[in-house]
C-alpha cells in the first residue's frame, strides 16, 4: 500500500516567524522554548526550518534558549522506562561517559531543542543532567556558570532567565515540560535527594540536591492559564501559549505551597512527565 500524502498544514520558515510574530513573540527579547516538532503539521525542512523560523522572529539581538537535558546520565536503578537487570547497575556506573557539553547529545526534550544545541554558535550550561543551550546575545549570560549541584535552582539558568524578564513558549507543548516551575521547588520547602552520576574524571559520583518532580504539573498549568495572562494562539497545527518566566515561577510557588503533599516529592527526571528516569531505550519525544 502506498503511504497516504500528509494532511498538513504545509509550515515553512517563513510562516512560523510570521505566525510567531502575530502571537507576540518580539524582536530582540529573550524566549525559553519548549517544542514538540510533530504537532506543528508537515514542516518543510524540519527542526531546522523551526529553528530558523524562531531566530527570525527574535531578530539579531534576540537570544533563542531551549532545555537540553540529559535525563539518562543517571542512577541505573531508578530507570524505568525501560529499566535494566540489577546485575548490571555496577557496571553500567562505572562505564557510563561523563557529561560533555559539546558532545553529550539532549535526551527526551524533542528534535528541535537537539538542533540548537548543535547550532553554529550555540552555547550549552554544564550541569550534567538539566542542561540548557542558547542562540543569542545574551546566550553566555544566561547558561555559563549553572552549578553542578543546582538542577534548576537559583545558580541555574532558570532564575537567570527569571532575572533577564525573558518568557516562556510552549510550541506544541504541554505545561508538564514547564521547566520554569521547577524553579519554585527551591523556593519552597523541599527535600533533599541524593543524586548519582558519572563524576567528570571518570567513576561515579553522588551529590545531594532538591527533590524536583513535573507531577501535577499539567494541573498546576491549567489553573496558572486560569488565573493569569497567558498569550494563546496557533502556529501551525500546534497550540502555542506565551508567558513570562516570573509570573510562572511566582504563581507556582504559592500553588505547589497548597497543593504539593510530601509524597509527591519524588526524585523524578526534570521535565519528563515520568516518575523515574528513563533509561537509554526511552524513546525522545518529538
Amino acid at each position: 500500500m502506498p503511504t497516504p500524502p500528509p494532511t498538513g498544514p504545509l509550515v515553512t520558515r517563513d510562516t512560523l516567524a510570521a505566525q510567531l510574530s502575530a502571537l507576540g513573540v518580539e524582536p530582540g527579547e529573550t524566549l525559553l522554548a519548549h517544542s514538540s516538532l510533530s504537532s506543528l503539521g508537515w514542516v518543510c525542512g524540519g527542526a531546522v526550518a523551526v529553528v530558523q523560523g524562531l531566530l527570525d522572529a527574535l531578530g539579531r539581538q534576540g537570544t533563542l534558549v531551549v532545555p537540553t537535558q540529559t535525563g539518562e546520565l543517571s542512577d541505573p536503578a531508578l530507570w524505568a522506562n525501560p529499566p535494566v537487570p540489577e546485575e548490571w547497575w555496577e557496571r553500567i556506573r562505572a562505564t557510563m561517559p561523563a557529561y560533555d557539553p559539546l558532545v553529550t547529545p539532549s535526551r527526551g526534550v524533542g528534535v528541535i531543542p537537539e538542533t540548537v544545541r548543535t547550532w553554529p554558535g550555540a552555547r550549552r550550561s554544564a550541569h550534567p543532567q538539566t542542561s540548557f543551550a542558547a542562540i543569542g546575545p545574551r546566550a553566555a549570560e544566561i547558561v555559563d556558570g549553572h552549578a553542578p549541584d543546582c538542577r534548576l535552582g537559583e545558580r541555574s539558568p532558570l532564575a537567570r532567565l527569571e532575572a533577564l524578564g525573558a518568557r516562556v513558549l510552549l510550541l506544541g507543548a504541554g505545561y508538564g515540560s514547564c521547566t520554569s516551575f521547577h524553579l519554585a521547588e527551591y523556593r519552597i520547602p523541599s527535600p533533599l535527594v541524593a543524586v548519582g552520576r558519572p563524576a567528570p574524571e571518570g567513576g561515579w559520583e553522588t551529590v545531594a540536591e532538591v527533590s524536583i518532580t513535573s507531577e501535577r504539573f499539567d494541573e498546576l498549568g491549567h489553573d496558572f492559564e486560569r488565573d493569569r495572562a497567558v498569550v494563546r494562539g496557533k502556529v501551525g497545527a500546534a497550540d502555542a501559549r506565551l508567558f513570562p518566566v516570573g509570573d510562572a515561577v511566582a504563581y507556582a510557588e504559592r500553588w505547589l505551597a497548597l497543593h504539593r503533599s510530601r509524597e509527591d516529592e519524588i526524585p523524578a527526571a526534570p521535565g519528563s512527565g515520568d516518575p523515574a528516569p528513563a533509561g537509554p531505550g526511552r524513546g525522545s519525544r518529538t
